[in-house]
């Protein structure tokens, strides 16, 4: 690991401040601490931020708030986001080992780099580590990469078990740089690869992820998410499936659904949620609104297996969250 500045913030303006001239905001360093030990990234400064006052888990009437340095094991466990945003506590356990969601934070599970095998191998070419360099994936080992989203220059998969319930939820992130703060939809954070890969987020230099919001309504008490993966612990998703449904009157009122695990950021699905609003619930319902999951891929060499998986894995989870 190559030498480097390391700072304890003892506020948020201090904190900022590095950020602001390029240091590197750590907390669980679940990921970061990894590519630095890989050589994959080399920052020269490290700002620990695990004293700042990011730490609160609020339910509400209008929505559930939680500090960008919740725990994931704190989030998944606490029994109003249970209760009231079963989708949220059901992708975190998903997620990792039980030791890596005590450690990782909420804000650092959005700022996860690809697994990509092809990121982390500093000999392989890569657009996103070194730009212009190449896509070895394009035409290697790309059973695991992405058949939505991609681009000629990048098809690794978002990793994030959370950022998909995030998706389908409507969620927003705030956050904050030295010339204040600002709320960004998380359907609009993530970015898809294009021509620039290397730009994950829209985050601008030095800002710092505050919290993220969810806004209440009855499809979020009625919510799952099914994780499809080779085997059943620490491992991550080759498809999976958020699903938040409103019925009533015996009527499909309100349908969210987002996908993960096949494509280049989590992916909302609006010609799914759109086939199922207004709709009987029924197996009809959940078949023909889940054979359009799969809408406009592009599968690789080795992964063409996931425009089927995705299907069946949305058509499943409407199954269990909707019922026959």
């Amino acid at each position: 690991m190559h030498p480097f500045a390391f700072t304890k913030a003892s506020s948020a303006n201090s904190a900022l401040s590095a950020g602001a001239r390029g240091g590197r905001y750590i907390a669980g360093g679940t990921t970061l601490v990894d590519l630095m030990r890989e050589t994959v990234e080399r920052p020269a400064h490290v700002v620990d931020i695990n004293g700042l006052p990011y730490d609160d888990i609020a339910v509400t009437r209008t929505g559930l708030r939680v500090g960008s340095l919740v725990r994931m094991s704190e989030l998944a466990a606490h029994p109003q986001v249970r209760a009231g945003y079963p989708a949220v506590s059901q992708a975190l356990e998903l997620s990792a080992s039980a030791q890596l969601r005590n450690m990782a934070s909420i804000g650092g599970n959005l700022m996860q780099r690809p697994r990509c095998p092809y990121f982390r191998d500093v000999h392989s070419a890569c657009n996103r580590r070194e730009p212009g360099s190449g896509c070895d994936a394009l035409h290697g080992d790309n059973r695991m990469q992405a058949i939505l989203g991609t681009s000629d220059h990048c098809v690794a998969t978002h990793p994030s078990d959370l950022a998909v319930v995030l998706v389908a939820l409507d969620a927003a992130v705030q956050v904050r740089d030295v010339d204040g703060s600002r709320s960004i939809p998380v359907r609009d954070f993530f970015l898809r690869p294009g021509d620039t890969p290397q730009d994950e987020h829209a985050l601008r230099k030095g800002e710092l992820i505050t919290s993220l919001t969810i806004p209440a309504g009855a499809h979020t008490r009625r919510s799952g998410y099914l994780k499809v993966r080779d085997r059943q612990s620490y491992e991550f998703a080759l498809a999976s499936a958020a699903v938040a449904l409103d019925i009533s009157g015996g009527v499909v009122r309100d349908a969210r659904v987002a996908v993960g695990g096949v494509a280049t950021v989590p992916w909302r699905l609006p010609k799914v949620e759109h086939a199922l609003i207004g709709k009987r619930p029924g197996r009809r319902t959940w078949t023909n609104a889940a054979a359009l999951a799969a809408d406009g891929a592009t599968p690789l060499s080795e992964n063409a297996f996931k425009v089927q998986l995705v299907e069946r894995t949305v058509r499943r989870q409407l199954m269990t969250i909707g019922g026959q």
